[in-house]
């Protein structure tokens, strides 16, 4: 092998290396080796006449039982989109973990989904770590996701959507969340009730 070909072969390397370990890293905008995109936290309010019910949203949890969104009809419900290999959503975990607490005494009940994990270990393990005290649909494959093609989807990791007390999508946010947004957010959804 010629020098050239040695410098060229090693500026390809490089070049390839580089590309793998911005694809694994945490910035926003990153997809990680699940496919999916953080979102950069733009939330979206849809106004009570615009607002539609999504698909159906229904599963076994990651401990096997079945659940589904109707099991909250007449109630506040924030769906929150995570997977344990998300930076972000293990980031978002503890925010998402008190604003469940601190809402639910105003009839707001949280429901994840699980997206992408390989197995419900991997899930399982998350839920303990965060102490997650609501249940998540183990959605492997992301198509539970579809349920909200028509509303506002959740197309990034993390996502959460709010459902207002009428069964429809209100509200979303793409990417991570904070206490204090959520809280405002489901409180500003329930003061539009109509």
């Amino acid at each position: 092998m010629t020098s050239r070909s040695r410098r060229t072969a090693a500026a390809l390397a490089a070049l390839v290396a580089s590309a793998v370990l911005g694809a694994c890293s945490n910035e926003v905008g990153s997809s990680g080796d699940a496919g999916f995109v953080s979102g950069e936290g733009i939330i979206t309010r849809l106004p009570v006449d615009e607002r539609a019910t999504p698909g159906e949203v229904s599963g076994e949890t990651i401990d096997g039982k079945p659940i589904s969104l109707d099991d909250f009809a007449g109630r506040t419900v924030v769906v929150n989109v995570w997977g344990s290999w998300c930076a972000p959503c293990r980031s978002e975990a503890p925010d998402l973990v008190a604003a469940s607490k601190e809402l639910a005494d105003d009839d707001v009940a949280f429901l994840g989904i699980n997206s992408r994990d390989l197995d419900q270990v991997a899930a399982r393990a998350f839920v303990r770590r965060f102490e997650v005290p609501y249940p998540s649909i183990y959605d492997q494959r992301g198509r539970t996701l579809l349920a909200f093609r028509d509303t506002l989807p959740p197309n990034s990791i993390p996502s959460t959507v709010v459902i207002d007390d009428q069964g429809r999508v209100a509200a979303s946010v793409l990417g991570e969340v904070t206490r204090s947004t959520l809280v405002g957010l489901v409180e500003d959804v329930q003061a539009e009730r109509g």
